[in-house]
């Protein structure tokens, strides 16, 4: 078992340790609240059927798990995830893989539809919105904070870490930040801060970002993660709602009035990072583009990957769909079932092939022949005899032809299939069919 620590960034001043209350950690007393209506439309095809949340990621798990096991581990016990955009799979999801919370011990899961319960013709307008139409449920468990999260990032974080920085600094609201190279802050939002990380000025997506104080090559950015006192929140959100200028959203609306008009307070992400000993910087990932997605499963391969999916100090929790083993078979000398430097998941058969540098996903079958190099493959593909595949990512369910060839011709790839800037292919059913 790996040791699982914090590692504070000594540049910074770690939040002082808040009084907690009724002798119990902040997160008890916290609301979890997960943001997961998006569509993800930079991933293409992989979100016609699916919303960003609910896409797979690392061999077994959910993007939003990540966000989700985060606040489990952190201590919080209380969590609601608004959903919108293609919700079946993802409310499947969380109905299988997050149903063990117990009301008895004062622990609830909320899956919260866009349900038109404030208007017959309003569904959720915005990321505030998503919230301010809930707010008679969150009042009803009376949480004394809320922290607002994505379900569409990668990352570890200890919450409770955040929470003690919130309330020992006195903020309206506390933000969690990462520090990025400065020009590549043009597609965040961005937190201009002084020295005591107190935030002068927010600006969504500016063209010269500020820099950080003493870092002129840095610039800290949002994570779109929040945290606030109830009661608070939701006077900023009544007062929001009733502008009729507001697009409802909390980086574009309620955000920016804080900061102008209240104290807002920017939380760095090293200071409450979670790592293992074989983990050494702060990870976190948005997969938001086809490109960002391949390439972070592709790196879980490495021999000591940026993201240590094996620490159980703070698992990633998900369904556990109940599996046989991995399956090797044929070791004749042009057909031998072997796999390496990749990750291949419970109830896979790899016949007679080469698997290389890919994740394989639940149930992938690859026939005789074949090779795979570098390839993303979700479950239940059936990949046939004789086909070469890299540089791709295929979705659930596909079934590639036999002598089917991805990777070594760049037009003929972009004529069949979606072939992003970096070359890496997309291949769904659909696009399958249309071969003939």
């Amino acid at each position: 078992m790996t040791k699982t620590t914090r590692r504070p960034d000594p540049t910074l001043n770690p939040p002082q340790r808040s009084e907690f209350i009724g002798g119990g950690p902040l997160a008890r007393h916290a609301m979890a609240y997960v943001l997961a209506g998006g569509r993800g439309s930079r991933l293409l095809e992989l979100t016609d059927r699916r919303a960003k949340p609910a896409v797979y990621f690392g061999g077994k798990s959910r993007i939003i798990d990540f966000a989700l096991s985060n606040a489990l581990n952190s201590g919080v016990r209380r969590i609601s995830v608004a959903t919108q955009y293609k919700a079946h799979s993802l409310i499947r999801h969380l109905q299988r893989g997050w149903n063990f919370f117990r009301p008895e011990r004062n622990e609830t899961f909320d899956i919260l539809p866009a349900s038109q319960r404030i208007s017959e013709t309003a569904w959720y307008l915005g990321t505030a919105d998503a919230v301010y139409q809930n707010i008679d449920i969150i009042e009803d468990y009376d949480p004394k904070y809320m922290i607002i999260l994505a379900g569409d990032h990668i990352y570890k974080m200890d919450y409770e870490v955040m929470l003690q920085q919130h309330v020992a600094s006195g903020a309206d609201v506390t933000i969690g930040c990462l520090e990025v190279p400065r020009m590549e802050a043009t597609g965040f939002g961005v937190m201009h801060i002084d020295e005591a990380n107190n935030i002068l000025s927010f600006m969504e997506k500016p063209k010269d970002p500020p820099a950080m104080p003493g870092k002129p090559e840095s610039a800290l950015a949002s994570m779109g993660i929040y945290v606030f006192e109830t009661k608070f929140l939701i006077d900023q959100l009544r007062r929001d709602f009733a502008d009729p200028h507001s697009s409802r959203d909390f980086g574009k609306d309620i955000i920016p009035f804080i900061v102008k008009n209240g104290k807002a307070v920017a939380h760095h992400f090293s200071q409450s990072c979670v790592r293992s000993q074989k983990e050494n910087g702060a990870y976190w990932r948005d997969v938001g583009t086809v490109d960002a997605y391949w390439a972070a499963n592709i790196d879980l391969t490495d021999v000591v990957p940026e993201l240590d999916l094996y620490d159980r100090n703070w698992p990633i929790w998900t369904f556990g769909e109940i599996t046989p083993p991995a399956k090797f078979v044929h070791d004749s000398i042009e057909r031998r079932g072997l796999a390496t430097a990749s990750l291949v998941s419970g109830g896979c058969i790899v016949s007679g092939s080469h698997v290389h540098r890919s994740l394989l996903f639940t149930g992938v079958h690859v026939h005789s022949y074949s090779n795979v190099d570098h390839a993303v493959i979700l479950p239940y593909v059936t990949v046939n005899r004789g086909s070469r595949l890299k540089n791709c990512v295929i979705d659930r369910g596909v079934t590639i032809p036999e002598g089917l060839i991805v990777g070594e011709d760049a037009v003929e790839d972009e004529r069949r299939f979606r072939r992003s800037e970096n070359g890496i292919c997309l291949i769904t059913q659909p696009m399958i069919d249309r071969l003939g």
